[in-house]
């Protein structure tokens, strides 16, 4: 009896959702108590290390190598899978604690190596006597202090992913998916309960900012002891001198490279978007002799229209992935129930992601307006966020599959299929960054550069598994697909109607705030009543509140 992932996708979405908006929450409060200036500068250089460790290492890599093999053993040799689970979480916990020691000693060397830093005296914070704002962050002795705090946070996050995976093959979704949001609270509380202390004097700012890096250290703790007291079902066993357990470590340990690749080619495209757009600020106004045609702030315009593409894409599309990868990490051997289940995914992604390309399309502006007007974040900046966010959003559903063709290839036993497609998109993106900013588009160009690529890199992965697992895409997905282009485009003309000829643009936040939330309503309502109007079963995979056996 064939499981069905809808139920789990649903499940990792709205604990997904309360992620996001916590973190939403997370970022305004932090926003509104420290500003943008050099003490988040300091903090966000300092949570760069744990985070990249969480995305790529521990949510990513480990995890991915680790669940296939994982769900195997406990089909075949429950025994086994046991004794696994607990000398690879044993081995992680050493190595991973061992790069926290060596980083540690490496970060104190550098904070006594520091100037001293002048909180003291008035205007802006200084070292050396020169002004923060012209330092690069690493020059900070603060930057080093949070770095030090919070780089244990890295250790406990990668543990805490690896054992969620161990969990979502025994069903268990919650924990993994949830943990996040204990993160956001432990921040939203460290930032706004000190708060008061701060007004009243007994704290300064900089003493408020360390306390919010040591919530992240709480939080991590806070993670781990909840997974851990979940994996009691999976009771794994630490066994040293077990043969296969070590030949299976051995094993996942082999693929953690290249899935590390496989999965991070959207980040790792991210990371040459900055670095292109940051070039103005870090390095100069010009390249080689010539100006350069990016202008200051193109890396903070690209920071915040990424984080609005991202939104869907992490509340629903990496959902869809993790939920979906368990199961297809077990029919591996079983083809046509491993392409049924594809196909499923593909269909399921198609209709959530097509329609949130279209309408965040259509409200670009609208969406940029609502969350960052205000203070210094000007009209300007409204129409060179919006602009970008055009370029990214039109592939959040290519986004959102390649998260599907990438996880199917691990479940194979076959990383290194999306590695090679990967690297080659890679080189393919900078290639049209470094074009396409010396056009109009400017830095909306890197967008449009990264929607690109990601379509492709979805259009070469779904046929080199079609030829793996025939049937992936049949008569029934081309129906599927096909009926949700349409309802995403009758939706998206409706949404612009209502949107830009009865509620006329002004630029106030209250405005951009009406106009996103009409456009929301009007677009989820009328695509889901198109929808069901159509009878597509993808409706009713989304709606329908319990498993159901296939």
């Amino acid at each position: 009896m064939a499981e069905r992932f809808e139920h789990h996708a649903r499940l990792m979405t709205v604990l997904t959702l309360v992620s996001r908006v916590t973190g939403l929450v997370r970022d305004a409060a932090l926003a509104r108590v420290f500003g943008v200036g050099p003490l988040m500068d300091a903090f966000n250089f300092a949570f760069v290390i744990p985070n990249l460790f969480r995305r790529l290492f521990g949510e990513g890599a480990i995890s991915a190598a680790f669940l296939p093999r994982y769900a195997e053993l406990d089909r075949d040799d429950p025994e086994a899978a046991r004794r696994y689970s607990g000398l690879m979480l044993a081995l992680l916990a050493a190595v991973l604690w061992g790069i926290v020691i060596v980083g540690e000693l490496l970060i104190l060397g550098r904070w006594a190596a520091s100037p001293a830093l002048d909180v003291s005296g008035a205007g802006p914070l200084r070292v050396g006597g020169i002004p923060i704002e012209v330092l690069t962050v690493q020059h900070v002795r603060l930057g080093y202090e949070l770095a030090a705090l919070m780089l244990p946070y890295m250790p406990l996050v990668c543990l805490t992913a690896v054992g969620g995976s161990a969990l979502q093959v025994h069903g268990r979704f919650g924990p993994t998916a949830a943990s996040p949001i204990i993160l956001n609270l432990a921040m939203i509380a460290a930032t706004l309960g000190v708060l008061p202390l701060v007004h009243a004097g007994s704290f300064d700012e900089v003493t408020h900012i360390r306390i919010v890096a040591g919530a992240v250290l709480v939080a991590g703790i806070l993670q781990l002891a909840w997974t851990f007291h979940a994996l009691r079902i999976v009771r794994p066993v630490f066994a040293p001198r077990d043969p296969v357990a070590w030949a299976s470590v051995q094993s996942t340990l082999r693929q953690t490279f290249p899935m590390m690749l496989g999965l991070g080619v959207l980040q790792v495209n991210t990371a040459i978007d900055g670095l292109i757009a940051s070039w103005p600020t870090i390095v100069g106004p010009t390249i080689f002799g010539f100006d350069y045609p990016l202008e200051t702030g193109a890396m903070s315009a690209m920071a915040n229209a990424q984080r609005l593409y991202e939104f869907p894409l992490g509340v629903f599309g990496i959902s869809i992935a993790t939920a979906v990868f368990p199961l297809l990490a077990r029919q591996n051997n079983d083809l046509p129930a491993f392409a049924a289940t594809v196909r499923r995914a593909l269909r399921l992604t198609v209709f959530i992601g097509l329609p949130a390309s279209a309408g965040l399309c259509v409200l670009a502006y609208d969406a940029a307006g609502a969350f960052f007007r205000g203070g210094q974040f000007d009209a300007a900046d409204v129409q060179r966020v919006g602009f970008i966010v055009i370029g990214f959003a039109p592939a959040i559903w290519s986004y959102q599959m390649n998260h599907v063709f990438t996880r199917a290839f691990y479940a194979l036993k076959e990383p290194m299929t999306p590695v090679k497609v990967s690297v080659a998109m890679v080189a393919l993106n900078l290639a049209l960054n470094c074009t396409l900013i010396f056009t109009p588009l400017r830095e909306a160009g890197l967008a449009w550069s990264t929607a690109f690529c990601s379509v492709l890199q979805i259009a070469i992965l779904g046929r080199m598994l079609a030829r793996r697992a025939p049937g992936i895409v049949d008569g029934e997905v081309v129906g599927s697909w096909r009926r949700s282009l349409i309802a995403s485009a009758v939706m998206a003309a409706a949404v612009f109607g209502v949107v830009h000829f009865l509620l006329p643009a002004d630029d106030r936040w209250s405005v951009y705030a009406l106009r996103l939330g009409v456009g929301v309503v009007v677009g989820a309502g009328l695509y889901f009543a198109l929808a069901r109007l159509m009878g597509m079963q993808e409706l009713r995979d989304v709606l329908r509140r319990g498993a159901r056996s296939a």
